[in-house]
């Protein structure tokens, strides 16, 4: 998963110049031609969202606007690759919005129950995993 972070610009909610949502078009292209796009989306300022806190077993909602936007994202691309070094590839390719110097990309491998050993999944809760998926790929071809 590429992450990109959000900017002062983005939380105040300014949208993109066209030329960056031309280069976004064209990276994203690049990545469905390449097989490698599953999903790509962008958030809306944290204005617009809330965060859960847990605190004694209870959970706590915290309407935004976030006061750190470096901490904050301002979307995604969740992609399937073959290695650590072909998602940073990819990564390094992200067109970089004027005005974001300091302000970079995270790249995370994700965790799915594949990635866990079978010792620590129980039978049924590796059907369970396996129905799940199957369900989510069902969906996807319809």
């Amino acid at each position: 998963m590429i992450v990109g972070k959000a900017s002062e610009e983005t939380e105040a909610g300014v949208m993109p110049s066209q030329e960056l949502v031309d280069n976004m078009m064209a990276y994203n292209e690049a990545l469905v031609k390449a097989g490698v796009l599953l999903a790509a989306e962008g958030l809306y300022p944290s204005s617009q969202g809330a965060q859960i806190a847990y605190s004694g077993g209870k959970a706590k909602v915290i309407d935004g606007p976030f006061a750190e936007a470096k901490e904050l994202i301002a979307g995604f691309w969740l992609i399937q690759v073959k290695s650590r070094e072909e998602a940073l590839e990819w990564a390094l390719r992200v067109p970089v919005p004027p005005g974001h110097d300091g302000i970079g990309l995270d790249v995370w491998q994700v965790f799915d129950a594949t990635d866990m050993p079978e010792s620590s999944l129980s039978p049924e809760t590796a059907q369970r995993e396996a129905a799940l998926r199957e369900t989510l790929e069902d969906r996807q071809e319809s």
